[in-house]
Parts: C-alpha cells; structure tokens; sequence
C-alpha cells in the first residue's frame, strides 16, 4: 500500500488556515500531515482545525504564546505519541511530535534557529547532537525510522542559491552542514536527494526581498529515512507551488 506524507512549515496555523490551508488540505489528503511553526495552542484554534474530517490530530505547542509548536494530523491512528526528548530545555518549546505506526515510527522536529545569537546558535546545536542520540536509540533498537521536519540548515552548496555569501550565515555554517554530515553517517538518508540531484530545488524563500519570485532560496526542510527502511522509499518531492508560508510542503511516498 502506497502512502503518502507531507512536511511543511506553516509559519503560523491560524494565518495560513485564513489563505485556503483547509481547502489545499483536503483536496491533496495525505496519509499523514506533519506541520511546524504552527504558533498556537489547540485551545486557540477552530474546530476544524483540531478536528478535520477523516483524520486523528496531535498538538505539541511552546510553552511561550505564539511561538514554535508542532502538530501532526494522520488518516491511522498511531500509539504512543510523545511530545518529548526528555530534556526540558528543548522539551518546552514544543518542538517535537514522535509518533509510532509500528511499521515504522515518525520524528516530527521544528529543529531550532541559530541566526538570533550565540547564545541561540549554542542551543540549536545542543538540540542537534541532543536529537541524533535520542533517535539513534531507535535506530539501534531495530526499528524503521522517518524524520521529517525544518532542519534550518541547508547541507551543501546545491542547497541554497548563494552559498559563498551565506557561509558566515547560521542556516549554512560549517558546524551546522556539519551535522547533517554526521546524521548521514550515522546511516540515515536524505530521501529527496536520492530522487533528485538538481540544483534550484529549495524549500524556504525570504518573505522580504520577493525571493521566491526568483527563486533564490535555501533547502532547509528534510525528510530523513534510516537504511532499515530505504527499500519502501518509492518517491520524494518538493511541492514548490504551494503557497500560504514563507516555507512550501515536502512530499515522502513510501510503500508498507
């Protein structure tokens, strides 16, 4: 059975529920929708939010008003969800949602931002290395691995439209493309790229400049799968034309 999921930085549930996000969502109908940046509690958000029609919906939100959050909506129901690593630091601001389907199990991470200040920078790589021991566990234990989720750094130089300019930038600093390398050699895949070797495929576009008119823009969305799991990986895909947030939808079709 051929199954389909989607990740996608909303910036925001309710702003982008007032651009159409209902409508797109029920003509595409995913399997399982993973969402970030959702800036809301489930109290704050209209019942039909909370409950579309055909699908279970999970809400990890930030301890701080409009900020971060994660949600999940999925047709299957999945047990357990958990909305935590287990380190409060990270845990109270919402940005995990760990869902288990038992053919596989499902990481729906708002990875931090580093741009704000080292301090800022200091934590978001604390929350990588943080992350990759956490999920390694899993891996170890023998289960099928999905990560998917707004990673903030854009891998290598194919990743984003001016790589020279931006190597001072967190979102492609060294230490950051560095640990992508180290989630890859831990034995996870980035699925898109083993569909898709093209320059000019990008995830995110500043909201500033009409960027995404040119599309000059960065990579910074992922779907990872571990090797356990590489044979049910049919096709990955970035749905550039999708609009409403700064960020657009990824796509991951696997086959249980």
């Amino acid at each position: 059975m051929i199954k389909t999921l989607i990740s996608w930085n909303v910036n925001g549930l309710r702003a982008i529920h007032k651009k159409g996000f209902l409508d797109w969502f029920k003509a595409v109908q995913p399997d399982i929708l993973a969402l970030q940046e959702i800036k809301a509690e489930e109290s704050q958000l209209p019942l039909e939010l909370v409950h579309p029609e055909g699908y279970h919906s999970y809400f990890s939100p930030a301890e701080r008003k409009g900020y971060s959050g994660v949600a999940l909506y999925s047709r299957a129901k999945p047990f357990p969800v958990e909305c935590r690593l287990g380190i409060e630091k990270f845990d109270t601001e919402g940005r995990v949602l760990i869902a288990d389907y038992d053919d596989f199990i499902l990481f729906n991470i708002y990875f931090p931002n580093g741009q704000m200040s080292a301090e800022r920078l200091r934590y978001k790589l604390e929350f990588y290395d943080a992350f990759l021991q956490y999920v390694d566990k899993i891996n170890v234990a023998g289960r099928n691995i999905i990560i998917c989720g707004d990673v903030n750094t854009a891998h290598n130089e194919i990743d984003l439209s001016h790589p020279k300019a931006n190597s001072t930038v967190s979102g492609f600093l060294p230490e950051e493309r560095a640990w992508i390398d180290k989630i890859l050699s831990h034995g996870y895949y980035d699925a898109f790229r083993l569909f898709n070797n093209e320059p000019g495929n990008y995830t995110w576009w500043s909201p500033l400049t009409r960027a995404r008119e040119r599309n000059i823009g960065w990579r910074i969305d992922y779907f990872f799968i571990n090797k356990r799991f590489i044979g049910h990986v049919r096709s990955a895909g970035i749905l550039s034309d999708v609009q409403g947030s700064d960020h657009c939808p990824i796509t991951l079709q696997i086959e249980i």
